[in-house]
């Protein structure tokens, strides 16, 4: 049978009027033309585009703030804070201000601070904190002195050490191995936070600088914020992350800019800022620039060209100066704008509480907090300190663990260690995969327990108990006699005697129960007291109690 082709249409015309000038005199006319109209589109700034997109671009933990009106933002003093040490003791909280936890930690509180400051106890850690003051524990944690690490270090499926900056994979199973290894783990812990706070990600960045970025966490998180926001705007990975190298005087780039005010140090939607200071900081902050190294594939010496500075006055805040990245001979620094700003200590405050607590802070809590940190210059170490100590942190609602938390403490918790790189795609498949945000703002906290992030935990567990696995049939033989409840005592003990619910404990006793029905035959009794041993086991570390803390 024949096909027949069915004409080509006619080309749609596209009219408009213009206006001509014929014979000197100006004339309206139609033109019209096959060629579809070119619309410009709006110049707007482009952020590099994430590898995973999971979460809204504005974080949950950007805290709420008093509204200022658009016309009424407060000019920032840029002058420095009095370099005065001022007096190591926290101000007066008022009486108005909820105080801190004084009494003797008991054994729930202490198992939640090793959570919440860490990455949960080892084996005698809960026992060893029961009953010590709250902040001498607490500091214990947070003034570390130098760091050890225990036990075998972790290794891939063949056995080989991990190679984080060639083996897909390895960068995160080695920072877990850290994670598990550590006897300092608020280090990092400290570094996990701010790798989150400033989302720099492997999807733009390689391990030859990524690397050192999150050392520079581990040896600066606890000291000056000044300092630690200046050192991560000239780091190499957060230049190539959010176009540093790019932003020159002939091309501004607003990127880093943008993020510095909007998740960084001030927030979205507190009017902290407009669009024009936005474009002014961008300028300030032009001039970085690096050399692509064909041998490596990659960036290679970063530095300042003041031939790509903006030079000359920018208006910023309200405040009008030649801004640049440090003070000196006719410039000044300009990240004194940003940490003066009014709306900065409450917005570092209520997203460093955001970490440890997962409710937000009352205003006179709040209020406390920023006091802290501004009479102690911007240190970052006394608002933690203050915030582990409070009644919300050791008293307050439970908080979900985050999964590379999860997977650490069940690894410290059953003395077990890594030892395959596998541990990469479960920790993506669980939510949170170090080295890799979902976008610059960050992992979205809001969904570590939703449907698709269970299975991943789950698998976190069975690697955990891999090498622990009680082979019921060509292993040892197993107690036959073992009854329910003391099969029940071994697997809690066995996982670091978590604190569980008393409903979770008749649940798991229920179903050790269910055990001794099934094993009729006397063949069956030892295999299946292994399993059930195994099955506890699980159920214990995958429990919604050992999903929180």
């Amino acid at each position: 049978m024949a096909v027949t082709k069915k004409p080509a249409p006619a080309p749609k015309k596209h009219c408009r009027t213009v206006t001509k000038t014929v014979k000197g005199k100006k004339k309206r006319v139609r033109v019209c033309t096959t060629k579809a109209p070119v619309k410009k589109k709006p110049l707007t700034t482009v952020k590099p585009a994430p590898t995973f997109v999971l979460a809204p671009e504005v974080p949950a933990k950007v805290p709420p703030a008093p509204q200022l009106p658009p016309s009424s933002v407060t000019p920032v003093d840029p002058t420095p804070p009095d370099p005065t040490p001022p007096d190591p003791t926290p101000p007066d909280p008022g009486p108005d201000t909820p105080q801190l936890v004084t009494s003797p930690l008991t054994a729930a509180q202490a198992e939640r601070l090793l959570w919440r400051a860490g990455f949960g106890p080892r084996p005698g850690q809960v026992a060893a904190f029961t009953g010590r003051d709250p902040a001498e524990a607490i500091q214990a944690l947070t003034r570390p002195g130098s760091v050890s690490f225990s036990g075998a270090a972790g290794t891939d499926d063949n056995g080989f050490a991990f190679q984080p900056t060639i083996n897909w994979g390895h960068d995160h199973c080695a920072w877990l191995d850290r994670m598990v290894r550590c006897d300092q783990p608020m280090i990092e812990r400290i570094a996990l936070i701010f790798h989150d706070w400033f989302g720099v990600s492997r999807g733009e960045v390689e391990p030859y600088w990524i690397l050192p970025h999150i050392q520079m966490y581990r040896d600066q998180g606890f000291g000056s914020f000044d300092q630690l926001l200046k050192n991560v705007a000239k780091d190499p990975a957060m230049l190539l992350f959010l176009n540093g190298i790019e932003n020159t005087k002939n091309n501004p780039n607003e990127n880093f800019a943008r993020e510095v005010m909007e998740l960084f140090t001030l927030g979205a939607e507190r009017n902290a800022y407009t669009e024009t200071d936005i474009r002014e900081l961008a300028k300030a902050l032009t001039g970085w620039r690096a050399t692509w190294d064909t041998n490596a594939g990659d960036w290679r010496n970063f530095r300042f060209d003041p031939t790509r500075h903006v030079n000359g006055n920018k208006t910023i805040f309200g405040q009008t100066d030649n801004f640049s990245w440090d003070d000196g001979v006719g410039v000044k620094d300009v990240f004194p704008l940003l940490l003066n700003h009014p709306l900065h200590a409450s917005f570092f405050c209520t997203k460093m509480w955001s970490y440890f607590v997962p409710v937000p802070p009352d205003s006179a809590t709040l209020a406390n907090l920023t006091g802290i940190y501004l009479a102690h210059n911007r240190e970052i170490r006394p608002v933690i300190e203050a915030i582990l100590q409070h009644p919300q942190c050791l008293n307050g609602p439970k908080m979900v663990i985050p999964p590379v938390v999860q997977a650490a403490g069940i690894l410290r918790a059953t003395g077990g260690r890594l030892r395959t790189d596998n541990w990469a795609w479960v920790g993506d498949m669980a939510g949170q995969r170090l080295f890799w945000p979902p976008n610059v703002s960050g992992w979205d906290d809001q969904r570590w327990l939703d449907t698709s992030k269970l299975r991943g935990r789950w698998y976190q567990a069975v690697y955990a108990l891999d090498h622990n696995y009680l082979d019921p049939w060509s292993g040892p033989s197993y107690d036959p006699n073992e009854t329910a409840q003391a099969a029940l005592t071994s697997a809690l003990e066995f996982v670091g005697n978590p604190t569980i619910t008393e409903e979770a404990r008749a649940a798991l006793l229920a179903f050790s129960n269910g055990i001794e029905a099934l094993a009729v035959n006397s063949w069956q009794k030892s295999p299946y007291k292994a399993m059930r041993q195994n099955a506890l086991r699980m159920l214990i570390l995958t429990s919604p109690d050992r999903n929180v803390c």
